[in-house]
């Protein structure tokens, strides 16, 4: 699915943080958000998927406009959204999780007070449990899984409502340098095989150099530079506004 976003903006209390942002995200394509906090990354991110409502602009969606949908009518008409900070249910375990999602979804909602699952809907949730790698801790409650395991059931969930473009923010986030990685060749793994539109915010620009088709920066709310790994690299208006401090910082 093509995303598009034209002429975006947001103000909150008069400052803009997002300033006119156009930017296209290609069907199928793989793509990473990057620029130093602040930024308006987590905005730009609320403005597609409808937590925030834009002051103006247009969010296209293969060339249908759904800025004035509301947050539940766009992730039915594909986006669907993964958080920096998981939103699972704590109390529940990783399968009850997935079949709320998946029962809720199917627009079976009375069936999530039944003791007995819909018919095909155990089997649904399963198999993105599986897919996702969490099938080992089905029974585990989500509240005592390990961090990367929240992570991943927080992606679950995402997926659980079939989106044709998925957002993911800071996958990575709070998690040591192995399981970083172990994430992030996940997530390359579930774009390989859905054939997802999948754009992801990321601070680690070793993450992003070596798994990003392109990069998009933004700065100040507004589009700093976009291009390929190679060309954000040595972009120098990046370098000086974020990929320098990053390095000082290191």
């Amino acid at each position: 699915m093509n995303v598009e976003i034209n002429h975006l903006t947001k103000s909150f209390g008069g400052v803009r943080a997002i300033d006119d942002v156009s930017l296209a995200f290609p069907s199928g394509s793989l793509s990473a958000i990057i620029g130093p906090n602040g930024a308006g990354k987590t905005t730009f991110f609320n403005l597609i998927s409808g937590a925030f409502i834009a002051d103006s602009g247009e969010v296209l969606l293969d060339r249908e406009d759904i800025l004035q949908l509301s947050k539940t009518e766009r992730m039915r008409r594909g986006i669907g959204r993964a958080f920096q900070v998981a939103s699972c249910f704590p109390t529940m375990t990783v399968r009850a999780n997935l079949m709320a999602a998946v029962t809720a979804h199917a627009g079976r909602w009375a069936s999530l007070s039944h003791r007995f699952p819909s018919p095909g809907m155990r089997e649904r949730a399963d198999d993105v449990m599986e897919f996702v790698g969490l099938t080992d801790v089905a029974d585990v409650e989500a509240n005592i899984l390990s961090h990367g395991d929240q992570k991943l059931l927080d992606i679950a969930l995402a997926l659980a409502l079939e989106p044709k473009v998925l957002l993911l923010d800071e996958p990575t986030a709070g998690m040591g340098p192995d399981e970083r990685w172990r994430m992030i060749e996940r997530v390359r793994a579930l774009w390989e095989r859905r054939k997802l539109t999948l754009i992801f915010i990321e601070h680690d620009m070793d993450i992003v150099f070596k798994v990003a088709s392109s990069i998009r920066v933004l700065c100040y709310g507004k589009v700093l530079a976009e291009g390929t790994p190679d060309q954000i690299r040595n972009n120098q208006a990046v370098i000086d506004a974020y990929l320098g401090a990053e390095e000082n910082a290191t």
